[in-house]
């Protein structure tokens, strides 16, 4: 079974699952050590990692496909991908679906959002029509099918922040029409608007709680209860660049204040260098040295030991 399927049958029980966003290939495979059944790449977390800049559109499609590959390799559970407005028009958007299929992603968000886009919770958003992000998602459907691939396709409306829900909610049902697997109402602020919004969205319904803490744009509300409505994913995008972004900021202002330059014995800042390298597979490398390379190229490395 492939990761898309497994990822599309998942979300048809409609029980909230919760992925949470990544913002590396590292960051992904903690995702998934701590047990979450699926990750997706957050666009957000991107443009903080690869350029130290906001969420604007300014992150290439090219470094967006290179890193979702190694995200994909890196990492066992299914991976959905954020390719923004597509690259471009329908006919962008559907020469990338081919190549995350070709990639072994399980799953895609695109957005209606005029290029260059913003992060979904940022003020200042435009749309484009429905009836042109409606042909994206035909095209990438398209793909999909000829492919014979189970990709999900996400489609995300920015429209709630621009026109309200009624528009957003007609918005969703066009682009279910138009092949995709799952919608999602960026920005959508109330219980009782995601409560309508499950009610009128002929499909499967995403929600965003951004970072889990502080809720943003978006009322948090617990997990279960979103299950209970009979919403079929919970994203949970921009945490892990957050709080990397304070691990690190406290860290070295720590370090830089120390009278010694040291941190001595406050071990509580880092994960060991064995906890670490352990993590990350280095004993399974060193298997694969003593496993392919000659004996004395071993020795010369390592000694006789």
């Amino acid at each position: 079974m492939t990761r898309a399927t497994i990822l599309r049958e998942k979300l048809q029980r409609r029980q909230a699952l919760v992925v949470p966003g990544c913002h590396d290939a590292l960051s992904a495979r903690l995702i998934e050590d701590a047990g979450f059944e699926a990750v997706q790449i957050s666009g957000f977390g991107l443009a903080g990692s690869l350029l130290a800049k906001p969420d604007v559109g300014l992150v290439e499609m090219k470094d967006i496909l290179d890193h979702t590959w190694n995200i994909v390799r890196a990492v066992n559970i299914p991976v959905m991908a954020d390719i923004d407005t597509g690259g471009g028009n329908a006919i962008n958007a559907a020469d990338i679906t081919e190549r995350l299929i070709a990639m072994g992603v399980a799953g895609v968000n695109i957005e209606d959002q005029v290029f260059p886009k913003r992060c979904g919770h940022m003020e200042g958003k435009q749309v484009i029509s429905a009836e042109e992000m409606a042909g994206k998602v035909r095209a990438m459907a398209d793909v999909r099918r000829r492919l014979g691939s189970d990709l999900v396709i996400n489609a995300r409306t920015d429209a709630f922040a621009v026109y309200g829900l009624d528009e957003a909610i007609r918005r969703c049902n066009l682009y279910l029409e138009a092949g995709a697997d799952m919608v999602f109402i960026d920005g959508i602020a109330r219980r009782s608007d995601i409560e309508r919004a499950v009610r009128e969205v002929h499909g499967l319904l995403s929600v965003n709680l951004m970072d889990a803490v502080t809720g943003v744009k978006t009322e948090l509300i617990p997990i279960p209860e979103l299950a209970r409505m009979g919403v079929a994913r919970v994203s949970i995008p921009v945490a892990s660049i957050l709080v990397m972004h304070r691990a690190l900021k406290e860290f070295f202002h720590a370090l830089r204040n120390s009278p010694t330059g040291l941190l001595e014995g406050q071990t509580h800042w880092l994960t060991s260098f064995r906890e670490y390298t352990e993590f990350v597979g280095l004993k399974r490398y060193r298997e694969m040295e003593n496993e392919y390379l000659p004996r004395a190229v071993i020795e010369q490395k390592y000694g006789a030991a």
